[in-house]
């Protein structure tokens, strides 16, 4: 048996309860792993409220798509995985077929990835899933490059400081918004050139100045919504708007006619356009852990939670007022 979080019905961080649950044996292509730390992810408080771009398909249900400790056992076909491994799990699957809110859990191999050697759990559950979102969307799908200028918002976000990071390490220039003072200092602490402060500063009027005139080759939104109209204007004649989130719960327009039909790309991009594909996987491992090895890439962790916490634990993560991931710890 292992403490499990379930929740039986959709709603806010209070139907999330913590069971005793029988893992079992793993099966063909899967593997259990002793869980000690999990990442989480704005996802899933969106998959528990049932607001999430996938619906529940059965209760009870669970959580969970990133995590680091140690294999204790594989299933048939497994080859490169074994006991004692310490590894991460990073989102390549349904949370309707596979969970990792818990002390132990089974996903699949091909959601395994061996953490680089001297990442601890806390910091091997925090770091994937970030990096290869930012990573899989400006440098793999979108081509950033050295001079590019790319605007961030939720840049206080585990995936948006992600992309500060991989932004610099490229010779890119990110530029981050956030709506108050609060959060400015940590930002430029992590290497964001500059930072508008929304609540104060017009984007559309300090992105064409920050950037000669030009506008941004890349805008990573993650909020979506009316204010894409916004975003569209501050983009460079052919580059592109990326949407990788919705936290705005709003629908969203298509600005392109809009403003007058403009040379400008937009698309959607989620995490599992990297990890679903084997040959982008690779690059993107590779890519996130030679930052890890040179210091340029680290997780940034706001707070740490136990298991039995986890109703609080949500409750700060949609509080917006972390920056950096948060984490629940097992042990």
């Amino acid at each position: 048996m292992a403490r499990t979080v379930l929740f039986h019905e959709l709603g806010g961080p209070e139907v999330l309860r913590v069971e005793d649950v029988e893992v079992g044996e793993p099966g063909p292509g899967e593997v259990r792993v002793r869980v000690d730390a999990i990442g989480l992810n704005r996802a899933e408080a969106l998959f528990r409220s049932g607001h999430y771009i996938e619906t529940v398909r059965r209760f009870p249900a669970r959580l969970g798509t990133e995590a680091a400790g140690e294999i204790e056992a594989v299933g048939e076909g497994v080859t490169g995985l074994e006991p004692g491994q310490q590894v991460s799990v990073i989102p390549t699957f349904s949370q309707n077929d596979y969970g990792v809110y818990g002390e132990r859990a089974i996903v699949p191999a091909a959601a395994v990835v061996h953490r680089p050697e001297g990442v601890d759990a806390i910091e091997g559950a925090a770091v994937w899933m970030p990096y290869l979102t930012a990573y899989g969307a400006l440098v793999e799908v979108g081509g950033m490059r050295a001079g590019d200028a790319v605007v961030l918002n939720a840049a206080s976000s585990s995936v948006g400081l992600a992309a500060i990071h991989i932004a610099n390490r490229v010779g890119a220039t990110p530029i981050a918004l956030t709506r108050t003072a609060a959060k400015k200092d940590a930002l430029l602490k992590e290497g964001a050139a500059e930072v508008i402060m929304t609540s104060e500063e017009s984007v559309v009027e300090r992105v064409p100045v920050l950037t000669g005139g030009r506008g941004a080759e890349f805008v990573f939104d993650a909020v979506a919504g009316p204010g894409v109209l916004d975003l569209a204007k501050i983009v460079a004649p052919g580059g592109t708007l990326v949407e990788y989130g919705a936290l705005s719960g709003e629908v969203t327009p298509y600005p392109g006619f809009e403003l007058g039909m403009p040379a400008l790309n937009m698309r959607t991009y989620t995490v599992y356009e990297t990890t679903t594909d084997p040959v982008r996987l690779r690059r993107a491992v590779a890519f996130v852990a030679s930052g890890m090895r040179t210091g340029a890439f680290r997780p940034v962790v706001d707070r740490t939670f136990d298991l039995g916490d986890v109703v609080e634990a949500h409750r700060h993560l949609e509080s917006n007022t972390q920056v950096g991931k948060i984490v629940i710890a097992t042990a």
